[in-house]
This record gives structure tokens, C-alpha cells and sequence, in this order.
């Protein structure tokens, strides 16, 4: 049986004693029970530290201490301090942040006569920079939200124009979440060392996860070391003529900038950060190649993998390790304790929860909010944007192009990846809201319009029934530029075109009557803007068009009208619908996992796999564009809408195809709703304890262990219908065809005769 004990510790930077020990309970990053846990103490005293060490000691000899349900009891034996320490988060429950959002702050509707409004696009495509216009922010003095042509937007903003005072409602990741991310970073520096990179690679790969979503820089701190000898480049080199200087814009504040001091002793920190990466990698990374005799960096690439995969578990289990990412946690804390304004609900290890605010002053406000949703660099080493998940505020913003407030509120989320990947899904973080909101803009640059990830946002809104929503904003129009396009009119006509070509290229998939109903909304509602990095305020042509835009919005709380035609469905097709989406999925997912071979659907690397493996078991469902729960809804999805176009007759026939599409929407939107439940309840939750075996997993062969066992989930999870069934895949069945049923019934279709919804299928 493993011994736990504690010790007590000074973390740099923070005040008073700390207490460490290995948590018998708790996972770590190899899911194994022993996460290093470090607790502030709230004590000065090393004797009191000592004490409550000794009694943390009692209480890990003890294993009949070692439930949740005897906390009660350990209050009256221990220190409420370690009573904290230990029992805190043996059970940690998913916050629901949006709903800590409407507590603090809730969102009209359309009962209030409020239109929702959310934006989705291509990362650097230009929608925070159209929200700026919509609420009036100047892009140089107030810089919020924040825009850049790379990722910048990871958490939901929602802004309610409204009267009255400004509020502000802020939400934050989980601790173990940003934990996790923390832990890949220091693997992925520690294996920068090993392939003998520079300092500031290594550092850079410390500080920046591959994903983008954690950029510890902001936090921590940039990295500014630079050789005497290095030329510093000239604003000049980077003059392209476009009139406008590439670097920061505007003045820096003083409030915003980080002081030379402070910058100075993040510097010493990130060096110190970067000395224990390296004593990691030579500690205990090293040692194992040798082991091996391996030379790192005249290995192959399979033979580095190889070896990577055997050395991550060890760096887990190094207490270097734990003490790296608990110092780097600490090292946060202390920057969460530098927000003077607002109130704080924290959980007793210190991790915020959440923050309010409220003031009658506009500029403070923005101030203050900045801390939770800059990029700016100057301020790099305060900033709290990565750990951010959702930022509400609500005040007067007034678009500059108006007198008046819209009543509007407006949703802006991540930003889609580019994508060459015409296999990729949509996050069922965005189409979840699809049916909470009354216009879907989507954000589509003009220069370069419908590629692979704006027709993927096509194509969800359209099978998902949501087509009556959708608007088009092309932004960069004015950067458009060619002899065979003199005006605006042409430029449109050059716009519109390639939308066409897009949604044709859609029909094959997603069927004609899908196809023509996105088409027809996005030429009646397509708005062609530019100069969004601009005051566009005082442009003409972008003020005409970003007010017909707010009156399209604000026309959308009108409820929709229902046609009074009806389908009827006979269920026996729906079974091939299944079998058809099922297969694609398998088919995608067996390259995926390196087990089949599909051109136009990507091998995904061992680590991205193993990190995707990682999310499930501590609760998400996607890493970066690997997706399986948005996978088998879009397919699913999509071979459902395709049954749901033919229909085996109508109460009435439809006057044209536009009626029919308005009466097949409700029923898509059904649909669609429901999937997300049961995908996620299918592919996630029922099957966790497979999940939590592939990433046990360790050794060699693990990497094709791992992906086998993982096909076998979705195997499982999602069979393919045929004529002799597993009594899984006659569930699996059956729950698609009652919530198609269900949803028919409920948006006011019927089914022909008395088929079941179900059958018993042959086992």
C-alpha cells in the first residue's frame, strides 16, 4: 500500500506557509490517484504550520478518513485548514459557468423584446472587430474586446446594450482544466530540450499551448531575452504602404502597462522556470533515452514519438514535475491578487470562480474588464484572459452610426480554425446555440470567402433547420481589388458568386432543398462592410450597411410563422440514414486514429489523440479539431435532414419549396436539440471507463493500443445498423428513432400508421 505524507513549504511570491502531499484520492496527469496537492496554510507561524502538518500526517495514515462522507467527522478531529485541504475538489463538480453568468447578470430575450445575436468565423476573419462597431468601442482607446489576426477570442463575450449603469459579469476555467493545459506545456518544453532548441524555444513552448487557448505569457509574462548583438527591426520593415503603422496602436496607459520593475522580476522568474525545464529534461527524460540508446535528435520521427510516450509518464511522476506546474499556479494566484476592483467568489484553494463588477463610469469600467479579456502586450504579466471561459457585461454602448440604444445582444465566441479539412465539425460549443439565439451571423472574409470552415457553419445551420436565422457579414471588402472590378457592384456580384459555388458544392451532402434555402438566405441577407479595424462610424458606405444589419436583428424577435402544411414520415428509411451516417463517421475516425487511410481525412498525431483521451476523462469532449461528439451529431445530423426532406406526403400540399423548408425547420431544429444530449450521453459519459483504460495505457505499442481501444468505444457507442445487431446497437438504433419521432410529432408532422419507434432488431 502506498504512504502518503505531508510536508510544509514558502512558495516564492506568496505570503506565509503551504502544505504539500500526494492526495490518495485525487488523479494526476496519468489518472492515477496521487495528484501533488499544495494548499495555503493561512499562517506565518512555522509551528503552526507544523502542527497542521502532523495532523494532515494522521489523517493520510489513516485510510478510514479517506471519504467524502466522513468529512463532517474530520472537522471535529482536525483544523478545518486541512480538513479544506484534503476533502476540497475529492469530487469535483462541473460548474456550470453560463448559468453563474445569468445569476450574476441575466441575459434578455426576446420576452423582453431583446434580439440574440451571436457571430461565428474564421479566427481573424473580423467578427470582434464588427462587435466593436455594434457597441460603439474605439479600437485604440478602449480595445475591447480584443482583436488580432490570431487567436484571441477563447472565451464567450456577451455584451447587452442597455440603459443604465455598467456591469460586468466574468467566469473562469476550472482549476484542475488550466492544471492540465500547464502540465502539457511543461512536457512540450521539456521535449524542446531534449530536441536541443534554443532557450527561447524552449521557453516559448512553455509559456504558448499548442492549441493557443493557454498562453501563459499573458499571465507570467512575454519572453524578452535578446542577444546584444541582435538587430532590432525598424518600424520601416514593416511598412506596406497601407498608411498605417503595424505596431501598437494608440498610447500605452499606464494603468494597462505592466511596470518596468515587475517586467523585470517576471524576466527572472520565466529564467528560473526555464533552469527547472532543463533539470527536468535532464533528470529524468534523458536517463530514459539513454536507457533506450537513444540520441534524440538523429532519431526518426516515429522513434522520437516512441520515446516521448515512455518519457511522459515518468515526467508525471517526478515530484520536479508537480512542484514546476504548482509553483506556475501559485505564480497565477498572485496575479488574480492584483485585481483591485470588482469582487472575487474564489474557492477556498484560492482559484476564482467569479468576478462582478459594477460602476456609473464608462472608462473605468473598460479598465477593469481589460484584465479579463486583453491581448495587449504592454500588459503582458497581468492579464487573466486565458483563464477566462465567459465575460457578460451590460451598459449603455452606443454604436456610433446611431442616436440610438438596439436592443440586441450580441454573442461572440473562439473563432474557427482555418481549415483545408472538409471533414471538419463545427464545436458543439457553437451549435449548441443555435436555438438559444434569433440571428446567427456568420463572419466570412471577403477576399477569401467560403472556405472550408465558413461552409462547415453552412452547413450546420442549414441541416439543423436554423437556415431562417442566418446572416452573412463580409468584412475586408474594401481590401477587394482587381481591374475587373471597378464598384462595389461588381465586388458583390465577385462575392456572391463564390457563395454560390459554396453552397453548390454543399448540395451532394447536405440535398438541394437544404442547399437553396441557405442560398436564398444569404442573398437576401448579405451585408458587405469594410474599414471594421476603423472608426467605420465615419464611413459611409459601412455606416448603410452596419445599419441594415441592426434592423435585421432587431426584426428577428418577430416569432416566425408556422406553415400550416404538415409532413408525414414513414420511419423504415430513417434505418438507412443511420447505417449511412454511422458509417461515414467510422470511416473518418479509423484514418483519424491511423488504423484506415482516407485522402481527404488526416492521420491526427499520437500526443493529439492521447490529449484528446486526456479532455474525455477529466470531463470535455473535444482537443482542438479532433471532435467525436461533433462528428456523429453533424453526420447523424445531416443524413437525418437528408430523410427529413422526403417526407411520404403532406396534410396539404406546400405551395413551393420555400414553404416546405419552412415547414421541415422545426422539425431539423428538434432534431438537432436532442442529438447533443445523446451524443454526448453515448460517446462521453456511458462509456468513461473505457475511455479511462485507453489512456492507462503506457509502453510500447500503446499508441496503436490506444487508438484500438478507442474505435472500440465508438464501435460501442455508435454502431453501424446491419441485418445481424448487438443489443448496442439495437439501443443505439432505437434512440435515434424515437428522438426523430419525438421530434417529428412535436413540431406538429405525424407518422404514417402505427409503426413503433422501436424494435427489438435480431441480437
Amino acid at each position: 500500500m502506498t504512504t502518503y505524507t505531508a510536508s510544509k513549504s514558502q512558495s516564492q511570491g506568496r505570503p506565509g506557509w503551504s502544505i504539500n502531499f500526494r492526495h490518495p484520492l485525487r488523479r494526476d496527469s496519468r489518472n492515477k490517484p496521487g495528484l501533488k496537492v499544495r494548499r495555503g496554510l493561512g499562517t506565518t507561524s512555522a509551528d503552526e504550520a507544523d502542527d497542521l502538518v502532523r495532523q494532515m500526517n494522521a489523517l493520510l495514515g489513516d485510510d478510514r478518513w479517506w471519504s467524502i462522507t466522513r468529512r463532517a467527522e474530520a472537522l471535529v478531529e482536525f483544523d478545518s485548514r486541512v480538513v479544506d485541504a484534503f476533502y476540497d475538489e475529492v469530487e469535483p463538480a462541473q460548474t456550470d459557468t453560463r448559468a453563474l453568468r445569468q445569476s450574476l447578470l441575466p441575459l434578455p430575450g426576446r420576452e423582453d423584446g431583446y434580439s440574440r445575436v451571436f457571430l461565428v468565423g474564421t479566427t481573424g476573419a473580423g467578427k470582434t472587430s464588427l462587435v466593436r462597431q455594434l457597441i460603439g468601442t474605439d479600437p485604440d482607446e478602449d480595445r475591447f474586446p480584443s482583436t488580432s489576426t490570431a487567436k484571441t477570442t477563447i472565451a464567450d463575450t456577451e455584451v447587452i446594450i442597455a440603459p443604465g449603469r455598467y456591469q460586468a459579469a466574468v467566469t473562469f476555467f476550472p482549476e484542475a482544466d488550466t492544471r492540465g493545459g500547464i502540465e502539457e506545456c511543461v512536457f512540450n518544453a521539456c521535449a524542446a530540450v531534449l530536441e536541443g532548441d534554443s532557450d527561447e524555444r524552449v521557453v516559448e513552448r512553455l509559456l504558448n499551448h499548442p492549441d493557443q487557448r493557454l498562453r501563459l505569457s499573458y499571465i507570467l509574462g512575454g519572453w524578452k531575452k535578446r542577444k546584444a548583438t541582435e538587430e532590432v527591426a525598424s518600424d520601416d520593415d514593416w511598412d506596406f504602404g497601407d498608411g498605417e503603422s503595424s505596431g501598437m496602436q494608440g498610447q500605452v496607459d499606464d494603468l494597462d502597462a505592466v511596470p518596468e520593475a515587475d517586467a523585470a522580476t517576471h524576466q527572472e522568474r520565466l529564467k528560473a522556470y526555464l533552469a527547472r525545464v532543463i533539470e527536468l529534461a535532464e533528470t529524468v527524460a534523458k536517463p530514459i533515452l539513454a536507457e533506450l540508446e537513444i540520441s534524440f535528435d538523429t532519431a526518426k520521427p516515429d522513434e522520437q514519438d516512441a520515446a516521448l510516450e515512455l518519457i511522459e509518464p515518468e515526467l508525471g511522476q517526478s515530484s520536479l514535475f508537480s512542484d514546476l506546474v504548482n509553483d506556475i499556479i501559485d505564480d497565477i494566484l498572485t496575479r488574480v491578487d492584483l485585481v483591485g476592483a470588482g469582487m472575487f467568489d474564489r474557492k477556498r484553494s484560492g482559484w476564482p470562480i467569479q468576478w462582478s463588477f459594477e460602476t456609473d463610469n464608462r472608462d473605468e469600467f473598460i479598465q477593469q474588464v481589460r484584465w479579463f479579456s486583453s491581448n495587449y502586450a504592454p500588459s503582458f504579466g497581468r492579464l487573466l484572459t486565458p483563464l477566462v471561459d465567459g465575460v457578460r457585461v451590460r451598459g449603455p454602448f452606443a454604436p456610433t452610426f446611431t442616436d440610438d440604444l438596439p436592443q440586441l445582444v450580441l454573442i461572440d465566441g473562439q473563432g474557427l480554425g482555418h481549415t483545408a479539412d472538409s471533414t471538419a465539425s463545427v464545436t458543439t460549443k457553437i451549435t449548441r446555440r443555435f436555438s438559444e439565439v434569433d440571428v446567427i451571423v456568420l463572419v466570412d472574409n471577403a477576399e477569401q470567402p467560403m472556405q472550408a470552415s465558413p461552409l462547415a457553419v453552412l452547413s450546420a445551420v442549414g441541416t439543423s433547420g436554423h437556415y431562417g436565422k442566418l446572416v452573412v457579414a463580409f468584412t475586408h471588402c474594401d481590401q477587394i481589388k482587381g481591374d475587373n472590378l471597378p464598384g462595389p457592384a461588381e465586388k458583390r456580384q465577385h462575392i456572391m458568386a463564390s457563395v454560390r459555388n459554396g453552397v453548390g458544392s454543399l448540395k451532394e451532402v447536405i440535398g438541394g432543398g437544404v442547399a437553396n434555402s441557405l442560398l436564398r438566405a444569404v442573398e437576401n441577407d448579405a451585408f458587405m462592410l469594410g474599414g471594421l479595424h476603423k472608426n467605420a462610424g465615419k464611413l459611409p458606405g459601412a455606416v448603410k450597411e452596419l445599419r441594415r444589419l441592426v434592423e435585421r436583428c432587431l426584426k428577428a424577435v418577430a416569432p416566425p410563422k408556422t406553415p400550416d402544411a404538415a409532413p408525414v414520415y414513414n420511419l423504415l428509411g430513417l434505418d438507412f440514414a443511420i447505417q449511412a451516417a454511422t458509417q461515414k463517421f467510422h470511416d473518418q475516425w479509423a484514418t483519424r486514429l491511423g488504423l484506415a487511410a482516407r485522402s481527404n481525412v488526416p492521420k491526427a498525431h499520437w500526443a493529439t489523440v492521447k490529449a484528446l483521451n486526456r479532455r474525455v476523462v477529466f470531463g470535455l469532449d473535444s482537443y482542438g479539431s479532433l471532435q467525436p461528439v461533433a462528428d456523429v451529431i453533424r453526420e447523424l445530423q445531416t443524413q437525418v435532414s437528408r430523410f427529413l426532406d422526403a417526407p411520404s406526403k403532406w396534410t396539404r400540399a406546400p405551395i413551393d419549396e420555400n414553404e416546405a423548408q419552412e415547414a421541415l425547420a422545426n422539425a431539423r431544429q428538434a432534431v438537432f436539440a436532442t442529438l447533443h444530449d445523446v451524443a454526448r450521453t453515448r460517446i462521453i459519459d456511458q462509456e468513461q471507463p473505457q475511455w479511462n483504460a485507453a489512456y492507462d495505457l503506457r509502453g510500447p505499442g500503446s499508441t496503436f493500443e490506444r487508438a484500438e481501444e478507442i474505435k472500440g468505444i465508438f464501435d460501442d457507442a455508435a454502431p453501424v445498423p446491419g441485418p445481424a445487431m448487438k443489443p448496442s446497437a439495437i439501443e443505439f438504433l432505437n434512440a435515434v428513432r424515437k428522438l426523430v419521432a419525438d421530434a417529428i410529432e412535436k413540431s406538429g408532422g405525424s407518422l404514417e400508421g402505427s409503426h413503433p419507434h422501436t424494435s427489438k432488431g435480431d441480437g
